[in-house]
């Protein structure tokens, strides 16, 4: 199975320079886009073939439905020179009040404030008419977790089944399901107990599984791991020799740590039909595989792991995500804080008795 790697894909280079040096060629000739006649449909296309090659592959495709399907119809004939805020915001009132959701609206709005974002960097515009319009406010659902006893459950009930050490690495470490299945053995450091974040894999539709950098910069990252995990994966390893003797010439030696039946990467659908059938075996919470990142991070908060750590683990960019996210933890961690003060201050007033 042949795998892309984003975001080193360079093609569609040439058209995309081509319309580039057109736009520079207009500016520098004096022409405005008074007379280019350059419209907002226009300018989206050419400006998703230059930001192709900046964002990962699932995102740029959700950005190339949200300009097709979205924002071109509604906004596509408008000059760009001419797009004002009131017409912006019409456009985000009508779309919730046609049944649009709240998050595609915000996406819609990310999208065009992004790309007119660049078409003020390019001189194109001479200010960002998305700036100055009202965003809708997304409701955040209430997080799903499994608690302390119900993670024994899970993890006993997960036992022997075909992503068991998947299980253990999300409950342990947090990494996000891409992360994991990205996993190289080279990753791995076992004298160290370390193991090295550097990629995720992504299901891309007309593509296929893909690699891609992680979600952000702070994604790329070293995690310890536990003397447990470390076992788990020792007997991971000698399970996939097994299954690769039995593979045969069929294996398609990719290094990764979790595989199908013939080496390449584990489809998400897959393994998200196991997790599904051990919670309603188990008769646990029906929650998503990527709850189980929350569920990491409320443990190690409540666990009293430094909440620097716990952001360092789950690849946050800052604390303050962490912090934000989890805040839900912190009531219940104040009762133990407020316990603490009290008892320094009777070992204080009794030491100067």
């Amino acid at each position: 199975m042949s795998l892309n790697f984003y975001p080193n894909c360079v093609s569609n280079a040439l058209t995309r320079n081509n319309w580039l040096q057109d736009i520079r060629n207009q500016i520098q000739n004096g022409l405005t886009y008074t007379g280019a006649q350059l419209t907002v449909q226009i300018f989206l296309e050419g400006w998703l073939k230059t930001y192709k090659s900046s964002v990962l592959p699932n995102t740029i495709y959700q950005y190339r439905l949200t300009v097709k399907n979205r924002i071109i119809p509604a906004l596509g004939r408008i000059k760009l020179k001419d797009l004002r805020p009131d017409q912006i915001q019409y456009f985000y009132n009508a779309c919730l009040e046609n049944g649009v959701s709240v998050r595609t609206t915000l996406l819609i709005h990310t999208v065009l404030h992004c790309a007119l974002n660049q078409a003020l960097k390019w001189g194109l515009i001479g200010r960002n008419p998305s700036q100055s319009v009202t965003r809708p406010k997304n409701k955040h659902k209430e997080m799903k977790i499994l608690m302390a006893d119900q993670v024994g459950v899970f993890l006993d009930a997960a036992k022997d089944t075909k992503y068991e050490v998947v299980y253990w690495l999300a409950i342990t470490t947090g990494m996000r399901e891409g992360e994991l299945l990205g996993l190289k053995w080279s990753d791995l450091d076992w004298e160290n107990k370390r193991l090295q974040v550097q990629r995720q894999v992504q299901r891309v539709r007309d593509v296929g599984l893909v690699f891609s950098e992680p979600k952000t910069a702070a994604g790329k990252r070293l995690i310890v791991l536990s003397t447990t995990v470390m076992v788990k994966l020792s007997e991971q390893k000698n399970h996939q020799e097994f299954i690769k003797q039995f593979a045969g010439y069929r294996w398609k030696e990719n290094n990764l740590i979790f595989t199908s039946t013939v080496g390449t990467p584990v489809d998400w659908r897959n393994m998200y039909r196991e997790f599904k059938s051990i919670l309603k075996k188990a008769d646990l919470p029906d929650i998503r595989f990527h709850d189980l990142r929350h569920t990491a991070a409320t443990l190690m908060l409540q666990q009293g792991i430094h909440p620097k750590v716990v952001q360092e683990r789950l690849g946050h960019s800052n604390i303050s995500l962490t912090l934000n996210t989890y805040s839900h933890v912190l009531p219940s961690m104040q009762d133990a804080a407020a316990e603490k003060m009290d008892e320094f201050l009777r070992l204080l007033r009794e030491n100067k008795e």
